[in-house]
């Protein structure tokens, strides 16, 4: 019998109560950390070679597993910087994509099965040039010199350092904080803790009382509160017609989810009123016209993720859910004065080209 057999599911070990599980699996975790933080180290003191782009770049991440709005703020924060007279783009790993040639630039009717879910979500909303693909830096370089990008935006990429980047924004869910704090596999870390105070910025969505001691040890600031407001419901085989939740109070649906964090996406619908009928999926699924079928006749509900992988099959009972990100009135004065202070090392190295903020 295969291991993977006997072991628990990792969101009850990483979220739920004490696991014995948690004790064998600790050995494994200190190595991750180590790994991870020798990694760093290693970048931060010039041992590997980190390459710095001409123009600044930004980073959204995180530094657990799962879903935690970072793909909401990566779309505000490039409306954002358009409001401001630059010129940003937006490079994404383009996990799930099938091609082999990469880097690809997103466009918004690019095929997510070969780019991938989140770039093609990114190109439709983001209004300003996607590029994905494995190599943060070659994704740069495209961006940067055949698309007049002069500020870049990464959509997740924290731990990816050999990409240099000047201003660092980690993004938390207010509501599961970072789990039972280890990192992998006996938690959901993907660095200790401790990284917290080495960003620029921390927001947490979803509030839900976010437990202090996520930046104990004298971080850069406080953590934000950052909202994911949903907005009307959109049919995916006729987009022109929307309705609002408030609509659908007391009524059943079926709701689908393959992202990082789906129980999120379930409690807002709950929380609107619906009966939810729950289909979960793996993050990045690539949903099929059978697995549609499925679904029955009734009213389906989906995010906007999973709804640019369904535009192909979709029926007139098929509605997606779009959500804004807020950040508070907070963040987006330290923001501004982290991009002041960008725009002000860029005119000292000799690079001018950012507006004044």
């Amino acid at each position: 019998m295969a291991i993977a057999r006997w072991l628990p599911d990792p969101r009850g070990l990483w979220y739920g109560p004490p696991s014995p599980w948690s004790a064998v699996l600790r050995p494994l975790s200190w190595a991750y950390c180590s790994v991870a933080m020798g990694r760093r180290l290693a970048y931060g003191r010039g041992w590997l070679r980190a390459v710095r782009l001409p123009v600044p770049v930004i980073v959204v991440g995180n530094i657990s597993v799962g879903g935690t709005g970072k793909t909401p703020l990566v779309l505000w924060l490039a409306e954002w910087l358009r409001g401001r007279g630059l010129r940003p783009g937006i490079l994404t790993r383009g996990y799930g994509g099938s091609t082999r040639d990469w880097p690809r630039r997103v466009r918004p009717d690019s095929d997510p099965a070969e780019l991938g879910d989140e770039p093609v979500l990114l190109a439709r909303r983001g209004g300003c040039p996607v590029v994905a693909g494995p190599d943060r830096i070659a994704d740069g370089v495209v961006l940067t010199r055949e698309l007049g990008c002069n500020l870049l935006v990464s959509d997740d990429g924290l731990q990816h350092y050999r990409l240099r980047r000047d201003l660092e924004i980690a993004v938390l869910d207010g509501q599961r904080g970072l789990g039972n704090g280890r990192c992998l596999p006996a938690g959901p870390l993907r660095e200790p803790p401790r990284r917290l105070t080495q960003v620029d910025l921390v927001v947490a969505t979803g509030g839900g009382g976010l437990v202090s001691h996520l930046v104990q040890g004298g971080g850069r600031g406080l953590v934000h509160a950052l909202d994911l407001v949903p907005g009307p419901l959109v049919n995916l085989a006729e987009p022109s017609r929307t309705r609002t939740l408030a609509e659908l109070r007391g009524q059943r649906v079926t709701a689908v989810a393959g992202i990082g964090n789906p129980g999120r996406f379930f409690d807002l619908l709950r929380s609107s009123g619906l009966e939810v009928a729950e289909r979960v999926y793996p993050d990045h699924y690539p949903y099929a016209a059978a697995d549609a079928a499925d679904w029955g006749e009734g009213m389906v509900l989906m995010t906007e993720k999973d709804a640019v992988k369904c535009t192909g099959f979709a029926r007139a009972s098929h509605w997606y859910l779009p959500v804004e990100a807020r950040p508070s009135a907070a963040f987006i004065a330290s923001l501004e004065q982290c991009l002041e202070v960008l725009i002000r090392g860029q005119e000292a190295a000799g690079h001018p080209g950012l507006p004044p903020v």
